[in-house]
């Protein structure tokens, strides 16, 4: 998992592109209202605390996480169901993608992006063919850390992290995804701060394209990346 790779240079940059965007504050949204659904308060509801915690990061309205919070835990009436789904595809030259959108209508989401891929170069597949080939686990990013290496390598193998890079500034920790909210405690009380903390896919192998066929799939990836209700896309691109 360690060092930098090409497609990872893009996505930070797309990232910070997408923060400029008002298409953020929908995504954070759609993830606090599927959290809620497992509970209203963030200290019981740890995916909750998570997606909060994250808006926060990102300067959302508290107006807008406490509506959020509301509908998930249907304090709202008269609100339509939002529901998660993961969509499998291939994009050009084979690249595997898991796609995670959330929708009050499964049936149209699902024929958009798969127009959206068909019309660029991108496929379909049925469920099971492609997320076999992923792995789910835990991702902490870590805010400016004041250990040296030593230690902090102790601490990361104390606490039951799996594995640790550092990337485009960042300094993120992978956890197996049961253990995210242990791992999490484990990593606070010695001293380390959380920037963020969720679930992510990690390809099991990855892909590597030459410059020409990864312009052309981060051409396809701002397509589907900008369908309403695409909140995450995950890949094996090198």
């Amino acid at each position: 998992m360690s060092g930098h790779n090409k497609w990872s240079k893009i996505k930070h940059k797309k990232e910070v592109t997408d923060a400029k965007r008002s298409k953020i504050f929908s995504m954070l949204s759609k993830e606090i209202i599927i959290s809620a659904k497992k509970g209203s308060d963030p200290d019981t509801n740890f995916q909750l605390k998570m997606a909060v915690d994250k808006a926060k990061s990102l300067n959302m309205p508290k107006a807008n996480i406490d509506k959020a919070v509301k509908r998930g835990s249907g304090e709202l009436k008269n609100e339509a169901e939002l529901e998660e789904y993961l969509f499998e595809a291939y994009g050009p030259n084979q690249v595997a993608m898991l796609i995670k959108a959330v929708s009050d209508n499964k049936n149209r989401t699902l024929s958009e992006i798969r127009t959206i891929l068909t019309k660029n170069g991108g496929k379909m597949v049925e469920g099971g063919s492609i997320s076999w080939q992923f792995d789910q686990v835990g991702k902490l990013i870590l805010k400016k850390i004041n250990k040296n290496k030593e230690e902090l390598e102790e601490i990361l193998i104390e606490s039951g992290a799996d594995d640790y890079k550092a990337e485009d500034g960042n300094f993120i920790v992978f956890t197996p995804f049961q253990e995210l909210q242990l791992v999490k405690e484990n990593l606070e009380e010695a001293g380390l701060e959380i920037k963020e903390a969720g679930l992510t896919y990690l390809p099991q192998n990855l892909l590597e394209l030459e410059d020409k066929e990864l312009e052309i799939y981060s051409n396809f990836f701002d397509k589907v990346d900008e369908h309403d209700d695409v909140v995450e896309i995950y890949n094996n691109l090198s």
